[in-house]
């Protein structure tokens, strides 16, 4: 018994920390969802489930829900597809080496850039005299110039595709190692059999890089559920509410309604919802 003991207590002072700095809050989030006018009045009372049914009643929750639904199902659809996309550019041979260092540097700086960052540059891209209305009024796309932010029709589809821009390294980095680690003799008797690329890939390339795409996209939807900074900095959740998602639901519902107990209960329905992803994630680590 001591000796299966000693290995717990070297790890007792990273636990006893990560229990102060993550249950501890955790613990009094859920209490303060229950308690009427949490924090802000020192004789709190108990409110039972009334913070969660005003929050399940509220059609800006199921609208911010559906937009983080899509938000997130979109980014991740999009980062496995284009990092798959670059992976497989940068593991080809018919690409010369000094190109291919050339462009690992230039596919992975988005990676590299903090929120503030990516919402400046996407603002700055996709306001009324930015890149993109230029480029589309030259190829006679369209006849005005678009607010890609500020309309209602085009918010969340901008936002989305910022994200997409700014999360598709993970993949790619993630997706070219293992596309290194797939052995050679494979492709070769593919090449034997007479198999075209498209085959190569699909029975070959795919099967042996599922185990790294199926952790990596539910890593990354549990991820991109939680985006705030991104979108707070660009949209804001507006405009009318067109891309306001969970976080920024729950940061307005304490900072700019000071309803703390019902922002409570907003972060306990987004954990009761990313603890079911987390669940399929540690059940598919467990299985491989």
């Amino acid at each position: 018994m001591t000796r299966s003991l000693i290995p717990y207590v070297y790890l007792s002072p990273a636990l006893i920390f990560l229990a102060l700095l993550m249950m501890v809050p955790m613990i009094s989030v859920i209490l303060y969802s229950f308690q009427e006018s949490a924090i802000l009045r020192p004789d709190t009372t108990f409110a039972g489930l009334k913070h969660y049914a005003a929050v399940l009643g509220d059609p800006i929750f199921w609208a911010s829900l559906w937009h983080t639904a899509y938000f997130t199902a979109m980014s991740v659809v999009f980062h496995m597809s284009i990092g798959l996309a670059f992976a497989l550019m940068l593991n080809s041979d018919r690409i010369n080496p000094k190109l291919r260092s050339v462009l690992r540097v230039l596919y992975i700086l988005p990676w590299l850039f903090t929120a503030v960052i990516i919402a400046v540059i996407w603002r700055l891209i996709l306001e009324p005299n930015g890149v993109v209305n230029s480029l589309l009024m030259t190829l006679n796309i369209i006849d005005t110039k678009i607010e890609w932010f500020s309309n209602p029709a085009t918010a969340l589809h901008a936002v989305t595709a910022a994200n997409i821009w700014a999360g598709y390294p993970l993949f790619m980095v993630s997706l070219l190692a293992g596309l290194q680690g797939i052995p050679r003799d494979l492709y070769e008797a593919a090449d034997i059999d007479g198999a075209n690329g498209i085959q190569k890939l699909a029975f070959i390339t795919i099967p042996q890089l599922m185990p790294i795409i199926i952790s990596i996209s539910l890593l990354d939807f549990i991820w991109t559920m939680h985006v705030f900074p991104l979108i707070w900095m660009t949209t804001g959740g507006g405009p009318i509410y067109a891309t306001e998602v969970l976080s920024t639901y729950t940061y307005k519902l304490a900072f700019a309604q000071f309803d703390m107990s019902q922002a409570a209960a907003s972060s306990v329905l987004i954990l009761i919802i990313s603890l079911c992803f987390t669940f399929f994630y540690i059940r598919h680590q467990k299985a491989r």
